[in-house]
């Protein structure tokens, strides 16, 4: 799934900001309370055969039933996505397949789908909409403008089976982030990646459910990775560099002052503005000392 604020790219600068107790534990859970794109999450259980056990949580109930449909149907959802592709490929007038893109955004917005269809309408708007966002308006539809796409891959049917696989031992939950503290266990990493603090008025989008994250969210997540550290949780956190914006420049460095707080060079990709998708800072902000390197 390509999502806002997605990992990607970033990964060789995150795995390397791990704990480096990561690498010595015989058990490790993985706790990622905000799994958007899944990124890291995939990229960490291919890596470390001591995970044993790893929860993935999100808001966003859409999201989370696609990853339970990669998990526990990959060939029912391979079905539909391949006959959903057949048909989009089928029309050659870029018309013809907004109308398509147009009436599948409407079928996925009023419902009445099985858990697999949904899934498989998410993946499909996800891979054709506009820059490949995910949004939603204050009623909760999806509401995001057909994008222009030659021939995306709508069906992806080696990659779905591949993840499915590495998601077998994986719990799968639609909550609020910090629900997540009851699946502590033994040695836990957690990874938070939460919508990001937008840099000023005219970037303020972190409407991936239709309720915002804002300020006070942040802090209430600050909350929540002291007790995690309490707990004797390591905790990794991403957000955006709040120096870089308008106001409030030193909203995460005084929120996080006892943390350890590293500034990153992130390319940013999903803005309406092509000339705003360059390298900005963001921060990586952590509560152990000792990093993979």
């Amino acid at each position: 799934m390509k999502w806002a604020g997605g990992k990607t790219q970033l990964l060789p600068t995150l795995e390397s900001f791990l704990p480096v107790e990561l690498q010595s534990k015989k058990t490790v859970t993985y706790i990622e309370p905000f799994i958007g794109g899944g990124a890291m999450l995939f990229s960490v259980l291919q890596k470390y055969s001591n995970i044993k056990k790893a929860v993935i949580c999100d808001i966003n109930i859409h999201l989370i039933k696609a990853y339970v449909a990669v998990r526990n149907a990959p060939q029912e959802l391979i079905g539909f996505l391949a006959n959903i592709q057949c048909r989009y490929y089928a029309l050659t007038k870029e018309e013809d397949r907004k109308d398509f893109y147009l009436n599948m955004r409407d079928k996925f917005n009023n419902g009445n789908l099985s858990d697999i269809e949904e899934a498989a309408y998410l993946i499909f708007l996800n891979r054709t909409c506009f820059n490949g966002l995910y949004r939603e308006n204050s009623k909760g539809l999806f509401n995001v403008p057909f994008g222009r796409y030659s021939n995306p891959t709508i069906c992806d049917d080696s990659l779905i089976l591949s993840d499915s696989a590495v998601l077998q031992k994986v719990d799968i939950i639609h909550d609020d982030f910090s629900n997540t503290e009851s699946f502590v266990d033994g040695y836990t990493l957690v990874y938070c990646d939460p919508p990001y603090r937008p840099l000023n008025a005219t970037s303020n989008f972190n409407s991936y459910v239709k309720v915002a994250f804002n300020d006070d969210e942040q802090v209430r997540l600050k909350m929540f990775v002291d007790k995690l550290s309490a707990n004797g949780c390591h905790v990794m956190l991403s957000n955006s560099d709040s120096r870089m914006g308008d106001e409030n420049r030193d909203f995460f460095d005084e929120l996080y002052r006892e943390y350890i707080i590293e500034r990153v060079f992130a390319k940013r990709c999903i803005n309406a503005n092509p000339k705003k998708r360059g390298a900005l800072t963001e921060l990586l902000i952590r509560n152990y000392k000792d990093c993979i390197g």
